[in-house]
């Protein structure tokens, strides 16, 4: 699987990314499985966040990194932060909240890296856009991390255009990407003007829940119209999902957060996949429940 370049950045990345999320619910042993069948598969990249599991996910593949035979130039880590949970992970904290100050960004930094036995990371979003926030401060924070070698390229998770806009223009720092919630039951990006926005200015998004989750996976499941184009395809229902997305024009890297190692495999399958225009606004149709206007 060759890698793609993120946004045009020096970032290089597997076009599908593995998402950590929810790691701490599997064993160890099963963990060790996903990730080597995503890395024996061509994924290369993982995506954190602080908070995951309680902030404890990060620290479950520290330990797996720390005892492996991979070399840290050979995976892409990406993290987020920004958000403070309640947890007694972080006992200091009185109240969730976002913080996006210059002291919780680099703090975080300093702890995700700890925690994954790395030296830097490739890539930091800021987890969720901030009404409190202050971009020439969090810009002096991304310096700060950039000049130290603690972190390579920047960006945002689940920012609006505006927000976006907003924060690149005056934090001073380029943004390579904003990771966002879309898929075939999440399709309004494409509509809202968030995905013309960035493929105008040649940006490459992340898509977290790219497939649109199990319980509304099951909910087409029986559909006989997705069922054939399942077949069409020789995809599970889950991988036709996936080749929905990434047939759209703009560059989307998907985030999957599977955590059975058979299903990693099948995902890297659909990266060459055409799916027919009818069959994409077919697929829609009965993902939205209602006709294309």
């Amino acid at each position: 699987m060759n890698k793609i370049s993120l946004s045009g950045s020096t970032l290089n990345i597997s076009p599908i990314v593995l998402g950590m999320w929810h790691i701490n619910s599997i064993e160890q042993n099963q963990f060790e499985k996903l990730v080597e069948a995503a890395l024996e598969s061509g994924i290369t990249t993982f995506d954190h966040a602080d908070i995951y599991g309680g902030y404890t996910c990060e620290g479950i593949f520290g330990k797996w990194f720390k005892n492996s035979a991979v070399k840290r130039e050979d995976i892409q880590l990406v993290s987020k932060c920004g958000i403070k949970l309640i947890s007694e992970n972080r006992p200091h904290h009185t109240a969730k909240q976002y913080d996006t100050s210059k002291a919780h960004i680099i703090d975080s930094v300093n702890r995700s890296l700890k925690s994954l036995n790395a030296d830097y990371l490739d890539l930091l979003l800021i987890h969720r856009p901030n009404p409190l926030i202050r971009p020439r401060e969090v810009g002096e924070a991304f310096d700060e991390l950039k000049i130290a070698g603690k972190v390579r390229h920047f960006g945002v998770s689940n920012f609006t255009p505006h927000q976006f806009s907003f924060l690149k223009n005056d934090c001073g720092i380029p943004l390579v990407t904003n990771q966002i919630e879309i898929s075939a039951f999440a399709s309004e990006p494409m509509f809202d003007g968030t995905l013309d926005y960035f493929q105008k200015h040649d940006l490459g998004l992340m898509a977290w829940s790219p497939v649109g989750g199990g319980n509304n996976i099951k909910g087409i499941l029986e559909n006989k119209k997705v069922q054939g184009m399942a077949e069409k395809y020789n995809l599970s229902i889950g991988d036709l999902l996936l080749v929905w997305l990434q047939n759209h024009p703009a560059p989307i890297v998907p985030v999957i957060g599977t955590m059975n190692p058979e299903r990693v495999k099948s995902a890297t399958k659909t990266l060459d996949v055409k799916m027919d225009s009818a069959d994409w606004f077919n697929l829609l149709e009965i993902t939205r429940g209602r006709e294309v206007a």
